[in-house]
């Protein structure tokens, strides 16, 4: 079917509403915007929705939500009448139509005969993920769109362990979505006759409560934070999203009593009108927070995503000027606190683990190592580091101590199963305040680890590429990746080639090829060279771009930059 036909059936569709066919009548005559909007429907990937809110099968609306939920529902229905009476959980973030979708959620659901549990305010990722587990729900929904920008929503969809669906029942998901065909054949009912059905709940006070209750017990050193916390200056930004109540909570309950929060950008506001992007992985989104930090001499500015589950951490250098870490280096810190507190505190079990993707530094490893602490790859997308906390759990091989990605993810604790912004906020502080007592910043800290484990460096290039042609493009790339592999970048050998397409690790200089232990196959490709440095290759799984990673280690902070800037420039002028 091409675009002009599934225009045409929107447009005689007696289900879609009046507004929406006048907007679409609007671009009638406007063949490009057509083709975007119609050339495919809104995909419904690996964690659910992602695309541009609007009119049209490509984009986020409440008939492309009401199809995702309907084959969801059939999905639950499958699994027998139990599976309906526990439940789905539903939240959303400070996103436009977050609400709305979330309301339209629930009430598919509910129509469908499946009982739902609704915040009635807006709510991060991570408390929907404990929630899901605290009320033994069979599954959740989360509308967010995370850190995209404004115009942007989306759909995430949780199973009863409380992480995000893995690809075995998500690919099942899909299809059952994919098999809703009219949107005749979504059902849906009036809030009124949901409650008078005891299909539809709001979730009271109680949740959350308990939620903040676990995450405070995740403090490790309490004594410190109280001795501490009274005099550390924290600055911290919500950056308009879901994270301003419960991170101020968390860390006023605990003792930190300097908390600073930014003014622009303490309430809700789906424009994000202070930020280009609302993502704490660009420097530029502290740009208020950094002048407000320089006015009241704060040790730490940290500032959370829209919907929570990612944290930014800005300290003080050498120079006393304000920089922002890298996803990468405030793991690495993280990962080196909590194993060396609990270590200090005769806590630290022999067979802990510390779990990280396969794009995330190998600092992180190292510092592990010297714990005698075992680290575990996943990929990319902390659903894959949620998984393993459930094998470690079912098989007791392994405890799980940390989790953590390079895009600003880290978790601490089992209640949760997604990244969480609420708990990193609290152990960034904490750590904070620990440096603090040994009259150190958290960048002396850094500055230290590098004069033991080496002067790692990452960074990494996206490249937006939007639509049909920009679909098309991405794939092209990856393709010349794969049929024309860089033997040499910068002058430096590669040495091992890992397509995780097909599982198999090609050694150059050995003329090996051995399998990768993955579960699954993925779309990465990844490429370490002789001095120690590498970059990966990866379409994103959630935006129209496709991702290089970057990681160098050097004898000097100046070596390891000189090495990225080899790297990058020999890599990139690939992808042109």
């Amino acid at each position: 079917m091409d675009y002009r036909e599934r225009y045409r059936l929107w447009m005689e569709s007696p289900v879609i509403d009046k507004a929406t066919k006048e907007e679409l009548a609007a671009i009638a005559h406007d063949e490009k915007e057509l083709e975007d909007r119609f050339y495919k429907d809104l995909e419904f990937g690996t964690g659910g929705l992602r695309g541009i809110i609007g009119a049209g099968s490509n984009r986020m609306n409440k008939y492309t939500v009401g199809r995702a939920t309907q084959g969801l529902a059939n999905y639950i229905k499958k699994q027998g009448p139990q599976a309906m009476n526990r439940g789905v959980v539903i939240a959303y973030d400070s996103r436009r139509m977050s609400k709305e979708f979330a309301l339209e959620t629930a009430l598919v659901l509910n129509a469908n005969g499946i009982k739902t549990y609704l915040y009635d305010e807006l709510q991060p990722t991570p408390v929907l993920s404990f929630s899901v587990r605290e009320l033994g729900a069979i599954a959740g929904v989360v509308i967010t769109a995370s850190h995209n920008p404004p115009a942007y929503n989306g759909y995430k969809v949780y199973w009863e362990d409380g992480g995000q669906v893995p690809p075995s029942r998500s690919e099942e998901i899909i299809k059952e979505v994919y098999a809703v065909e009219r949107f005749e054949d979504i059902k849906t009912i009036t809030r009124e006759e949901a409650e008078a059905r005891g299909l539809f709940h709001i979730i009271g006070e109680n949740v959350l409560s308990r939620y903040i209750e676990r995450v405070k017990q995740l403090c490790i050193n309490k004594e410190l934070v109280k001795e501490v916390g009274k005099e550390l200056k924290i600055v911290y930004t919500p950056l308009h999203g879901t994270g301003n109540k419960p991170v101020r909570r968390v860390l006023g309950e605990l003792g930190f009593k300097n908390v600073i929060v930014v003014p622009e950008q303490e309430l809700p506001d789906p424009e994000f009108r202070t930020v280009k992007y609302p993502n704490p992985e660009e420097p530029e989104a502290f740009a208020l927070a950094i002048e407000l930090a320089k006015k009241h001499d704060a040790d730490i500015i940290i500032g959370t995503d829209p919907d929570s589950d990612r944290l930014g951490v800005v300290v003080k250098d050498k120079e006393g000027k304000y920089v922002v870490l890298t996803g990468n280096q405030l793991g690495a810190l993280l990962v080196n606190y909590v194993l060396g507190s609990l270590q200090r505190a005769g806590k630290l079990p022999s067979n802990g683990a510390v779990i990280k993707t396969i794009v995330t530094s190998e600092m992180g490893r190292e510092i592990a190592k010297s714990y005698g602490i075992e680290t575990v790859d996943t990929y990319t997308g902390f659903k894959f580091i949620g998984e393993k906390i459930k094998e470690f759990e079912e098989t007791g091989d392994k405890v799980f101590l940390f989790g953590y990605e390079e895009s600003y993810g880290y978790l601490a604790g089992d209640f949760v199963r997604d990244k969480d912004g609420i708990i990193a906020s609290m152990l960034a502080c904490e750590m904070a305040a620990y440096y603090k007592s040994r009259g150190m910043t958290l960048y002396d800290g850094l500055v230290e680890l590098w004069k033991r484990f080496g002067y790692y460096h990452e960074t990494q290039k996206s490249v937006y590429l939007e639509g049909k042609e920009g679909m098309e493009r991405i794939k092209a790339i990856m393709e010349d990746f794969r049929a024309n592999p860089p033997l040499d970048v910068g002058g430096v050998r590669v040495t091992v080639i890992k397509d995780y397409k097909d599982l198999k690790a090609y050694h150059v200089d050995e003329g090996k090829v051995l399998p990768i232990a993955m579960s699954q196959p993925s779309d990465v490709l990844r490429y370490t060279l002789a001095d120690g440095s590498w970059f990966a290759v990866r379409p994103s799984g959630t935006e129209p771009k496709i991702k290089f990673y970057f990681s160098t280690v050097g004898k000097s902070l100046k070596d390891a930059e000189d090495k990225m800037d080899r790297l990058v420039d020999g890599v990139m002028a690939r992808a042109k």
